[in-house]
C-alpha cells in the first residue's frame, strides 16, 4: 500500500490518494484506489480487475506518475520501493 498527499494551506487543500494491489476471491487482481480530504470521515474508493499481477502492478505505478506529476508527494522509503516507468 501506498499513501501520497498533496498539502496547499494558501488554497485550504488536504488531499491524500492511498493505491494498493490486492488479490481477489477469483484469483485476479485489484488495483485499489481511495482518496479524499485528509481527516474526513469518507472518501471514494475505485476498483480496477487485471488478470495478471504484473499488470496490475504496472497499473499501480503509472497512476502513482501521474499522481507526482499533479505534486503529489510520498516518502523516501516509498520511493525506493517502487518502480516508476519511464516514459
Amino acid at each position: 500500500m501506498m499513501e501520497l498527499r498533496k498539502i496547499d494551506p494558501t488554497k485550504n487543500m488536504r488531499r491524500f490518494y492511498r493505491l494498493s494491489v490486492e488479490p481477489t476471491l477469483f484469483g485476479d487482481y485489484a488495483l485499489v484506489r481511495q482518496w479524499g480530504r485528509i481527516g474526513a470521515k469518507r472518501g471514494r474508493t475505485k476498483e480496477d480487475w487485471y488478470s495478471l499481477e504484473d499488470e496490475a502492478h504496472r497499473a499501480f505505478s503509472m497512476a502513482v506518475s501521474q499522481r507526482l506529476k499533479r505534486s503529489y508527494q510520498m516518502e523516501h522509503k516509498q520511493i525506493e520501493r517502487i518502480k516508476l516507468p519511464t516514459s
